[in-house]
């Protein structure tokens, strides 16, 4: 990063900065938020529900309830406040490198209603805190409120494996919300072309960011085309019917040895019955709507897709270009619509809904280039591996990101309709294993400017069955 570069206009105060009482409120409205939704996630089903394990993939909602009071309390009241501890023979129990999601119904855990009394004890201090405390730059940790903020998206990324949780028990329904409205017919090119030339990748002054996506730094991205739109439900259903799940011609070695060791024959949840395929959805089951963007797959399956359509995943730049660069300017954004908050007319966030919308959804959430839905629906996979940006440094603690990067795992951006705003930035990342499917994870992909010339054994014919951009 060059001295004086900035991700916003030349001159600007940095984003989401102002005054401390004006990040005083922010921090209590995310926080509030974020309490709402943990109340809403565990107060829907019965104690036994709340202490069982759904899945060895996940942790039993209780735990996860009393993981985020415990994150609170040593964060925003000893580490923030220096405040004495309230419960420090539970730190082990709630640290998630301690103890794997596996063996933690084992554990000792707090009982549902111990768990929501601690949880609202911490509460109450940390709002007694907040509301004397000075949120300035004497401390990195309360400068514009980030430790604040930082806890309210620990809990809301908590809120979303609680809500992968609730899609993994079986069951009946517990969780409602409305559909999205239908999408207008989308008219427009299903692909566009990213220009080529350098962009401003990441953040150095927004408040809230977290340490994997900083610092500003300029990167250069060849001219590519980009879906202007998630692959849809139809369009993978297109793949699986031309055999995409049994030639290994479209997949990674790896990834085709792990399908047929667990008979993966399509997304998960997905079930065909009756010569129609269904999918099972928060406990109810219907059919699998055509124009939802497709989700519930691993990495290896969206790089297989894409394979097939003669196409790729997108490098995790190349998706940050789309989804900030504005041509007009030469700046990156937010956002793709602008810099302004994600509101309900231009993305599907914080489980306003229980599932994605149609695509060609949100068209007021569109990129200036003319890409959608890049923000909210399904988390897209991209091609890059977890790694750390030039002139990275942990902050506050190495077990954040750093401890995660490397070649194992797979970069996600944009957020899903699990996702609350606070924890969704054209700069947030998400990183996960390649093999994971629980998670609410889809893909668009993308295809080389210049053409280019596959490597030697890659099986990837030019053009793939439907030629360039056909989905």
């Amino acid at each position: 990063m060059t001295d004086g570069m900035t991700d916003g206009p030349a001159g600007a105060t940095p984003r989401g900065a102002g005054t401390p009482e004006a990040a005083r409120e922010r921090a209590v409205r995310a926080l509030a938020t974020a309490r709402e939704r943990t109340a809403l996630l565990t107060s829907c089903v019965e104690d036994h529900e709340l202490t069982a394990q759904h899945s060895p993939l996940m942790s039993p909602l209780v735990w996860d309830l009393a993981h985020v009071g415990n994150q609170e309390e040593q964060w925003l009241l000893r580490a923030v406040g220096g405040r004495e501890a309230l419960r420090p023979e539970i730190d082990g129990l709630y640290d998630a490198f301690e103890h794997p999601r596996a063996e933690r119904p084992s554990l000792p855990l707090l009982s549902p209603d111990e768990a929501r009394r601690y949880a609202a004890e911490v509460r109450g201090r940390v709002l007694d805190l907040l509301e004397a405390a000075s949120l300035d730059e004497s401390s990195p940790l309360t400068d514009a409120a980030f430790a604040y903020g930082m806890v309210a998206q620990h809990e809301q990324q908590h809120d979303e494996t609680m809500l992968i949780t609730h899609q993994l028990r079986r069951g009946p329904a517990v969780l409602t919300a409305p559909d999205p409205d239908p999408a207008p017919a989308h008219r427009g090119p299903v692909e566009v072309l990213v220009p080529g030339g350098p962009f401003v990748m990441g953040t150095s002054d927004e408040p809230w960011a977290l340490d994997n996506e900083r610092p500003a730094h300029v990167v250069e991205v060849a001219p590519f085309f980009l879906d202007t739109a998630p692959v849809t439900n139809a369009a993978f259903l297109a793949f699986m019917e031309d055999g995409g799940y049994d030639r290994p011609r479209w997949w990674r070695p790896e990834g085709f040895a792990l399908l047929r060791s667990q008979g993966v024959r399509a997304p998960s949840f997905w079930r065909r019955e009756g010569g129609q395929w269904l999918r099972r959805r928060f406990g109810r089951t219907e059919p699998v709507p055509p124009d939802e963007p497709v989700m519930h797959v691993s990495w290896y399956e969206a790089d297989a897709y894409a394979r097939w359509a003669g196409r790729r995943l997108p490098t995790e730049a190349e998706w940050e270009k789309a989804a900030r660069y504005d041509p007009a300017t030469g700046r990156s954004r937010r956002y793709p619509w602008g810099d302004e908050d994600p509101s309900g007319e231009r993305a599907n966030l914080g489980q306003r809904h229980l599932r994605p919308a149609p695509a060609g959804s949100f068209p007021a959430g569109r990129s200036p280039l003319g890409v959608g839905q890049l923000i909210g629906d399904v988390w897209e996979w991209t091609a890059s591996d977890f790694l750390p940006y030039p002139g990275f440094s942990a902050f506050p603690y190495r077990e954040y990101s750093e401890v995660f990067f490397g070649p194992e795992y797979k970069v996600l951006r944009g957020g899903s309709f699990a996702v609350d705003p606070v924890a969704c930035r054209g700069t947030f990342r998400n990183w996960d294993y390649p093999v994971r499917r629980q998670i609410f994870s889809g893909f668009r992909t993308a295809r080389s400017a210049v053409a280019e010339r596959p490597a030697p054994g890659d099986g990837v014919p030019p053009g793939g069955p439907f030629g360039e951009g056909a989905h």
